[in-house]
């Protein structure tokens, strides 16, 4: 409510203020003539990387590799993959209308997957790719709106949210229906559980937290929400009993687990008009320790103290892929193609490579990464032009590149000395 309060405030002011160069209502960003009399005073902020020590060789042979399926704290870490990059499988399923989606996630089970197809049904494959049960709960209009689902597991029992407002829980063994509730507005998160109750974020910022059994809500809390809807997923992850969530505009919130009470919340950006009317996007929250990590398109890199939000280092660093966190250093990529990595405690850059010195300048402007995960030895990075680019961990230096589909629909997956990616009509295998 605040917002829209500064928004229509700011609007009469501009109204009655003159749009000459020497009005001092003016702040110092450059302003770019679009036509007479008529000037965009709202430009963002455009940093040009360089490379860094791209030379220098660093070791990550004591690195903890994991086999992950999941981790309340969104740190994964480098991931057990060794593989040659080889085809091996692909799960298939109807196409989805919408080929630039990007933000698509599997469940992977330990003999299989979970995914969905265009119309929302659940699909259950086993590890040799056929289908085990598929089951479709949505009505006919339901289906015409292409539901996109997120999954969790507990006990045998699937949680299943989408951006239609709709929450049910089923069972794995058989796809069975349990239950199935409805909410006033889409989800827009990943899901976490804790006990009894998991908890998932809906387009209106308001984090919500139901009870599995049953899915009754056992509490809300509320938090600014933007004028604009954005297609970015809002993040949310749990330690120890307090939920750590943040939402489009950037605010970062924990709240207890069990109460719905405050704990802190850090808001990282103004409440001017950039922050309501632009495209903001952060990446997932990553969390270690003492601290969470996180970033946004808008050239801020945050390390927060999980105990009191308070700041601990920003740099600047315009990135919304998810971080990966290996010994005392975070590794991330730029949306223009620069690999860095940073010293976790202090946030200096130790080291930045140029990744996308392969592509012509004219070309690489047209390219964004989608996503990237680690491996013992390798950075895998999918790209909007369809292609994989596997490079060596130690070094940052490329080492092969993968022409995967026409246009990558998600990040690559790591998991059992296989590597998956999903495009649009299969998620594919490699080993």
């Amino acid at each position: 409510m605040i917002r829209i309060v500064i928004f229509f405030s700011i609007s009469l002011i501009l109204a009655n203020c003159s749009l000459n160069e020497n009005s001092k209502i003016w702040n110092k960003k450059k302003k770019i003539k679009v036509e007479k009399n008529i000037e965009v005073i709202f430009e963002d902020k455009t940093i040009s990387y360089k490379e860094l020590n791209s030379n220098i060789i660093l070791d990550f042979s004591q690195a903890n590799i994991q086999n992950k399926i999941i981790d309340n704290k969104n740190n994964y870490g480098p991931q057990n993959y060794s593989g040659k990059l080889k085809k091996i499988k692909n799960f298939k399923f109807s196409k989805f209308n919408n080929e630039n989606d990007t933000d698509l996630n599997p469940l992977f089970l330990n003999d299989g997957i979970v995914f969905f197809d265009s119309k929302g049904s659940i699909i259950r494959y086993n590890k040799n790719q056929k289908i085990v049960w598929k089951k479709n709960y949505y009505s006919k209009f339901e289906k015409k709106n292409n539901p996109k689902l997120s999954f969790a597991l507990l006990n045998e029992k699937l949680i299943v949210v989408d951006n239609l407002s709709n929450i049910f829980l089923t069972n794995l063994e058989n796809g069975d229906l349990i239950w199935k509730k409805k909410n006033d507005y889409p989800y827009n998160s990943e899901i976490k559980i804790i006990d009894d109750r998991f908890f998932v974020i809906d387009l209106k910022n308001t984090l919500r937290c139901y009870f599995i059994k049953d899915g009754s809500e056992c509490w809300n809390y509320k938090t600014d929400n933007a004028l604009t809807i954005t297609n970015a997923k809002n993040s949310l992850f749990i330690s120890g009993n307090v939920v750590y969530f943040i939402n489009n505009l950037g605010d970062l919130t924990a709240v207890d687990a069990f109460s719905g009470a405050l704990v802190w919340q850090l808001p990282t950006q103004s409440s001017d008009i950039i922050n309501i009317t632009y495209n903001f996007k952060n990446s997932k929250l990553v969390s270690e320790d003492k601290s969470i990590f996180f970033s946004n398109n808008k050239n801020e890199f945050y390390s927060v103290d999980l105990n009191n939000g308070s700041i601990n280092w920003i740099n600047e660093i315009s990135s919304s892929l998810t971080p990966i966190l290996i010994k005392n250093l975070i590794i991330t990529i730029s949306d223009n193609g620069y690999l860095f990595m940073i010293d976790k405690d202090k946030g200096n850059i130790i080291k930045i490579n140029d990744i996308y010195k392969i592509y012509k300048d004219k070309d690489r402007k047209k390219i964004k990464p989608i996503g990237f995960s680690i491996s013992q030895d390798k950075i895998y990075l999918s790209n909007s032009d369809g292609k994989l680019i596997v490079l060596e961990l130690k070094t940052g230096n490329i080492q092969k590149v993968e022409k995967i589909a026409r246009k990558i629909m998600s990040k690559p997956f790591l998991l059992n000395n296989h590597l998956f990616m999903i495009k649009n009509g299969a998620i594919i295998q490699y080993e």
